[in-house]
């Protein structure tokens, strides 16, 4: 596994997961499901974060603490790759954060995690050590995200996502309740206004899982 420094084995202590840009926590649960002790960072209130919340500048507060932590995990907003929301306006009203992102990230010395829409492996911004859809894990949530890891992939494979068809096999988001996207992302906590912004919390754990058994395999 290819990481500048191991995770700092503490009996008694689980290891410390940053999240960055972390909205309302769905990347947050899964990592937490995973083992992970968990504080999330944004620069606005998010008063359903489920767990330690600082409200800060991510990218300055990953510079000044990200150190301290045994995994960082960034998710830099979106609107300005992606195809659904161009019609919000320009791209260049909004922050590119990626190139910057991984920068920061990479200066900590900890192992790290980026996601994003599919159109940043599509445009090269990300590589794609993974790409993750809802249905991989049996949510009827057709959300494809891309992850790029300081370890470079690799691990367990899952099966190709699968998108079932037909009148009586809508995905989620196709129905009018207001409750069944959120339902169906696994993020029983949000608004489905706020699950839109989410990471399905199963993406997450999924990713953790990987990134421990590689570890503890690299340290063997």
């Amino acid at each position: 596994m290819t990481q500048p420094t191991d995770i700092r084995r503490v009996r008694g202590r689980w290891p410390r997961l940053l999240d960055l840009f972390c909205c309302q926590g769905g990347a947050a649960k899964g990592y937490a499901d995973a083992g992970f002790d968990v504080t999330g960072v944004d620069n606005r209130p998010q008063p359903n974060y489920p767990f330690t919340f600082v409200q800060a500048d991510g990218l300055e507060y990953c510079a000044a603490y990200g150190h301290t932590f045994d995994l960082v995990h960034g998710s830099w907003p979106c609107e300005r790759y992606a195809v659904v929301t161009r019609w919000r306006g320009n791209p260049d009203d909004h922050p590119d954060l990626i190139g910057p992102g991984r920068q920061v990230m990479q200066a900590t010395g900890r192992p790290w995690v980026m996601e994003n829409v599919p159109e940043t492996a599509t445009a090269r911004l990300l590589r794609p050590d993974y790409i993750l859809c809802g249905s991989q894990f049996g949510l009827r949530v057709r959300r494809h995200r891309v992850f790029q890891t300081s370890w470079g992939g690799g691990g367990e494979l899952l099966p190709p996502c699968w998108h079932p068809r037909g009148r009586n096999k809508l995905m989620s988001f196709e129905h009018k309740d207001e409750r069944a996207y959120a339902n169906a992302m696994g993020c029983t906590w949000m608004t489905s206004l706020e699950a839109r912004k989410a990471v399905p919390p199963a993406y997450t754990q999924w990713i953790a899982t990987q990134f421990l058994a590689l570890e503890g395999r690299a340290a063997a």
